[in-house]
């Protein structure tokens, strides 16, 4: 168990021993950094180290946009998988315009691939002729499959829904970074709901 986020000195920032609490504190776990160190090795070194370069060159100069190209860069990525929503296809036409502008070949996959109804998933449908994007079902196994086969270096996870991301991090092979996250209420920005948790949101959030 580990209460970090409940810490009010944060001595690890610092490493400074006295302001790390007694309790619950995993910098004093040695047993599990020891571990962590030793599996700093082949592609855990190379992404951890030029993620810390990116990190540290970029700091308040690059988008995230700039830091995804630098960092695939940085780690030899060639091939880049790109998992999007349907909701974002212009967005993803745009960035995918960006990578390989940048010397990226990507493969791009969208949510509704595969073209499967939802009553696939056991969710009653009226019959009809003709059928809407809200009657095909997300596949994020299938996107993960599909980059799978494509061998990508990197999968970028773009605005797909919570829990299709949770199936499409639990199937892919590649490693993956998080581009965009999907909330519909908040232009795809839920730390606008935190930032309000004390304000316009209490009442929603804390009910």
């Amino acid at each position: 168990m580990s209460i970090c986020a409940k810490c009010p000195s944060r001595g690890c920032l610092e490493k400074n021993e006295e302001k790390m609490p007694k309790k619950l504190c995993p910098s004093r776990n040695i047993e599990l950094q020891t571990k962590a160190k030793e599996l700093h090795t082949g592609d855990n070194l190379t992404i951890a180290l030029q993620s810390a370069l990116v990190e540290s060159e970029g700091n308040t100069n690059w988008t995230r946009v700039e830091e995804t190209i630098q960092f695939a860069k940085k780690c030899g990525f060639k091939r880049i998988g790109l998992a999007f929503c349907t909701g974002l296809h212009e967005e993803a036409k745009t960035f995918v315009k960006i990578l390989e502008h940048h010397g990226l070949e990507v493969v791009s996959v969208v949510c509704k691939n595969g073209a499967i109804l939802k009553g696939f998933l056991g969710i009653d449908q009226p019959e009809k002729e003709t059928y809407v994007k809200n009657d095909i079902m997300c596949n994020p196994i299938g996107q993960a499959l599909l980059l799978n086969e494509a061998k990508t270096d990197l999968n970028i996870l773009f605005g797909l829904c919570v829990g299709h991301d949770t199936l499409f991090i639990k199937h892919s092979e590649a490693p993956i970074t998080i581009f965009a996250v999907k909330d519909r209420v908040l232009c795809h920005n839920p730390l606008g709901a935190i930032y309000q948790a004390d304000g316009y949101y209490k009442k929603k959030l804390f009910k």
